[in-house]
């Protein structure tokens, strides 16, 4: 890989991903720019084109990245319940994390394949183990994954602070996650 006359040191896709992070937190991801980040990276843009192909392209990288921060539950004996609640605000972690880089996943899920990852497979698993049975388990995941999707949407928005209660989005959140658990607990127990 060569090395950029102006900065001197090879540019990574992983630089490229992470510095797209920090712009997209920053600015947002509709300022985000192929010519914005490479003058960030202190590369040309053509340089930034050698890693990524179009700006679709950077931001599943960019999803990727910030999905890979997320801290999954280990599979450690614990309770599914509460590898359950870990799971549910390990992935909302995400949304108050990286808010900009949240309102354009919801709103574009062609760029990051989260059934395709780790997140998906502990979830999966995590369902298995409050026994749901295996010609349930799409439609359970599909469902309670609209639930918590739906509520971290809301939150991200503003939606919540604008309903009716003085309830903090934390103590909200968390009796969400124990309506879900408690309806797994009833239906697959």
């Amino acid at each position: 890989m060569a090395a950029s006359a102006r900065r001197g040191t090879p540019l990574t896709p992983q630089e490229i991903y992470a510095t797209a992070l920090r712009l997209v937190d920053t600015v947002g991801v509709d300022t985000l720019s192929m010519r914005k980040l490479a003058a960030d990276l202190d590369v040309n843009p053509m340089s930034v084109y050698h890693h990524v192909e179009n700006k679709t392209e950077l931001l599943r990288g960019v999803c990727a990245l910030a999905g890979d921060e997320i801290q999954l539950p280990p599979d450690d004996g614990s309770p599914w319940q509460d590898q359950l609640r870990r799971l549910a605000r390990a992935y909302r972690s995400i949304a108050r994390t990286h808010p900009s880089l949240w309102a354009y996943m919801s709103s574009h899920p062609e760029v990051w394949d989260l059934a395709a990852g780790p997140l998906w497979e502990v979830y999966t698993r995590i369902l298995h183990m409050a026994g749901v049975p295996d010609d349930e388990l799409a439609h359970v995941r599909k469902v309670l994954y609209t639930f918590v999707f739906g509520f971290l949407t809301a939150e991200s928005n503003g939606l919540l602070k604008s309903l009716e209660g003085d309830g903090e989005p934390d103590e909200t959140f968390e009796i969400a996650v124990d309506l879900i658990v408690a309806a797994l607990e009833r239906r697959h127990s």
